[in-house]
C-alpha cells in the first residue's frame, strides 16, 4: 500500500499521538481501473478486522461516481488512541499487503467543529 499524506504539515502519523476524541477517521484511495475489485476486498477485509476493535463504532466506504476509481472511507472511532492501537495491530499491519500495488491511500483524522447556527461539536 502506498501512503500520501491529505496535509503536508501534519502526518496522520503525528495524528496519533494526540488524545481525544471521538474522531473521525477519512482515508481516500485511488487504484487503477484494473484493481477496483481486488481494492474492495482488501477493504473488506481490513473493515471486518477494524469493527472487532475496542473503540471502533462504524464506517462506510463510498465510490465517486461516472466511473471513478476514488473511493472514500471514513470510520468513527471513540478515541485516537484505539484507532491507534489498531492501526499498529500485526494482523492489520500484514492486511496492508492485500491491497493493489496501484493502490494510494490518504488517511487523516478530524474532529467535528461547531459553527454557531449550523451544526455542533
Amino acid at each position: 500500500m502506498n501512503f500520501s499524506e491529505m496535509d503536508d504539515k501534519v502526518s496522520v502519523f503525528a495524528q496519533m499521538e494526540a488524545d481525544g476524541g471521538p474522531v473521525l477517521l477519512m482515508n481516500k484511495f485511488t487504484v487503477a481501473p484494473s484493481d477496483v475489485e481486488q481494492l474492495l476486498k482488501a477493504w473488506a477485509k481490513d473493515a471486518g478486522f477494524m469493527k472487532q476493535q475496542p473503540g471502533f463504532i462504524s464506517t462506510q466506504l463510498h465510490r465517486g461516481i461516472a466511473g471513478s476509481c476514488v473511493f472514500m472511507n471514513y470510520a468513527v472511532w471513540e478515541t485516537v488512541s484505539d484507532f491507534k492501537q489498531a492501526f499498529n495491530h500485526p494482523e492489520f499491519q500484514a492486511h496492508l499487503k492485500n491491497y493493489p500495488h496501484s493502490a494510494v491511500a490518504s488517511p487523516h483524522l478530524f474532529t467535528k467543529v461547531a459553527v454557531p447556527g449550523i451544526c455542533v461539536a
